[in-house]
Order: C-alpha cells, then sequence, then structure tokens
C-alpha cells in the first residue's frame, strides 16, 4: 500500500510518519527539490517537527508524478489558503479511484468555501464520491511521539469513510466515521477562531471559570452557524468540534491559542506570525467566517470580536472585556 501526502507542513509530516510506522510506503511532497532533498538527508522535518526521525518506508520527493502514482490515498495536509493552487498543481494525477482525504482546518477567504468543496470544485464532478475530510483534537507533536489521539474522517459516501479509516487507523490513532462533512469541517476551521480568544483570555489571566464560560458560549456560536449551513447539531458535540475546541483552547502546543495569548500581552501580530514559522489557520478563517455568518444571517459575537482584534486594530483586552462580560 502507497500514501501520497501533498505538503511537508507538521500536520502532513505528523500523518506520514504516523503511516510510516505502520510499515505503510509513503511518498511526502515537497514543492521544491532543494527541500525535498533537505528533508531526505536529514531525515526529519527540522523546521516545523524537529526530533521524530523518519521511519524507512517515509520518502520525501518534489516529483508530484512520484509522489502520486500507484498511491491508495491522497492525503492534502497544506494550509487552507493555498488548497486551490495545489489542487491546480496535482490534478492531471489524480485518477477517478484514488480516495483523497482534506487534512486542512479552514475556510477559504472570499468565497468562505469549506477545504472539500474547493477540492469538488477544482478537481470536478468524477471525483465528488471520492473526497472526505479529517479532524478532531491532533495536536501534531503529541501523535507524532506516539501518544494516543482520536479522529473523525467524514464523507458523504460511508464505504469511502471506512475505507479511509482502515488506513489511517492505529493502535496509538483511533479513528471514527461520519456523513457530515459539512459539521466535521466547520466543527475543525471555526474552533480556531474561538481558540484565539481563549489565547487571550489566558494572557490577560482571565482564569479558568471564565475561559470555560467563554468557551462554551464560542461552542454554541459554532453550532449556530453550522446548522445555518445545513450541519448536525449533534456534531458539534463530538469529536471533531468540542473535542477539538478543547485541545485547542487549552493546549500550549496550539498555535491558535498561543497567537491570542502574544497579542493579548501587546506583541504585534507580524512579528508573533515571523516567530511562529507555521500559518495560524484562525486567522483567516475569522474573515471567512465573517462572511458566511453575513450570507447565512447568522449572529457571531466572538468572531466579531476576534475579527476587529485581527484585522480593525481593537485592543484585545477591550474585546475580551466585552465578550467575557457577556458569557
Amino acid at each position: 500500500m502507497k500514501v501520497g501526502i501533498i505538503g511537508t507542513t507538521s500536520w502532513g509530516t505528523t500523518l506520514g510518519i504516523m503511516l510510516a510506522r505502520r510499515g505503510i510506503e509513503v511518498a511526502l511532497w515537497a514543492r521544491t527539490k532543494e527541500e525535498a532533498e533537505r528533508l531526505d538527508g536529514a531525515r526529519e522535518n527540522i523546521l516545523r517537527l524537529p526530533g521524530v526521525p523518519f521511519p524507512e518506508s517515509l520518502s520525501p520527493t518534489s516529483s508530484i508524478e512520484e509522489a502520486l502514482k500507484g498511491a491508495s490515498l491522497v492525503i492534502l495536509a497544506v494550509p487552507s489558503q493555498e488548497m486551490r493552487t495545489n489542487i491546480r498543481l496535482i490534478k492531471e494525477h489524480i485518477d477517478r479511484s484514488m480516495p483523497i482525504l482534506s487534512a486542512a482546518k479552514g475556510l477559504e477567504i472570499g468565497t468562505a468555501k469549506r477545504m472539500s468543496q474547493v477540492i469538488a470544485e477544482e478537481l470536478g464532478a468524477e471525483h465528488h464520491a471520492n473526497i472526505c475530510v479529517l479532524s478532531g483534537p491532533n495536536l501534531s507533536k503529541e501523535i507524532a511521539h506516539g501518544l494516543p489521539a482520536s479522529t473523525v474522517i467524514a464523507a458523504e459516501n460511508a464505504h469511502l469513510a471506512e475505507q479511509v479509516q482502515g488506513i489511517m487507523s492505529s493502535p496509538s490513532f483511533h479513528v471514527f466515521t461520519s456523513d457530515d462533512v459539512v459539521g466535521v469541517e466547520l466543527g475543525g476551521a471555526l474552533k480556531n477562531i474561538i481558540a484565539l480568544g481563549a489565547g487571550m483570555a489566558d494572557g490577560l489571566g482571565y482564569g479558568n471559570n471564565a475561559k470555560a464560560a467563554y468557551m462554551a458560549r464560542g461552542l454554541t456560536e459554532i453550532t449556530h452557524l453550522g446548522v445555518a449551513a445545513g450541519a448536525s447539531p449533534i456534531t458539534f458535540i463530538g469529536l471533531a468540534c468540542l473535542g477539538d475546541l478543547l485541545a485547542t483552547c487549552s493546549s500550549p502546543l496550539s498555535r491558535n491559542r498561543s497567537l491570542g495569548e502574544k497579542l493579548a500581552k501587546g506583541r504585534p501580530m507580524e512579528e508573533i506570525m515571523a516567530s511562529m514559522g507555521s500559518v495560524v489557520e484562525g486567522v483567516a478563517t475569522a474573515a471567512a467566517a465573517m462572511n458566511m455568518a453575513r450570507e447565512l444571517g447568522v449572529e457571531m459575537p466572538i468572531t466579531e470580536k476576534i475579527y476587529s482584534v485581527l484585522f480593525e486594530g481593537l485592543n484585545p483586552a477591550r474585546a475580551m472585556a466585552e465578550l467575557i462580560g457577556r458569557v
């Protein structure tokens, strides 16, 4: 069996390592020959996942054809705002029988589309039945170090979800299935916005009681938008939303929570982003979610405040004082 992974992100690298540890052949696609050679020479992703060696069956490559030829599964682990560009690069190498798994958690700015929608739009109708998504409380560094975790794979086609579940499951990585693609994707994407505010609450010293109340209100806000978009409300109290929300709002490994905390302590966003070295998905998702909420007529007071901090210069202390006062 072979799995092709598009994206040398920390999450893409982690998934590749996890699969390769089980003896699965993994081709990890890098955008340049130099990056592929650097990864292969070091046998680890020093930039994004240092200290975690590549298993023997993981091979970095800059050749799309080499990465995808004969793959039983294609995993897309790229930043959400780069998904469309990457699909256009690889589409000629994806045949109609290949399952396609999106591991990105975000919404596209400008269209507010979920990643499965972007993928389907670019690949065409003949590939729609092969698209599935993955989301859950999956902090990549913990999984890379072999700690137990659970996730959800959602697809409209139950057979596809079960097929990919079989590939992705391991003794330490428990995979559940769902047919609620909308809910699983929105839960994973929107929780990043809430995590930004949770980090701000931490940075301002609000304490656990206020933070818990804020998170509960955030879950309600996510659910309102998700149901308006056609998702099942039950999805949002499961792994793909509540589970992910708890991990992302609480862990120091969460980039979204960390960005919010540093903003609250007075550091400029440009400086923080430059120092983190990885995409913070909640930033772009906040802008896309604002558009989505307007289109669906849903009020999202938390998202509005977080958006104002990120893009309109609102002071984090003022934003959180107003939000904590509401919850």
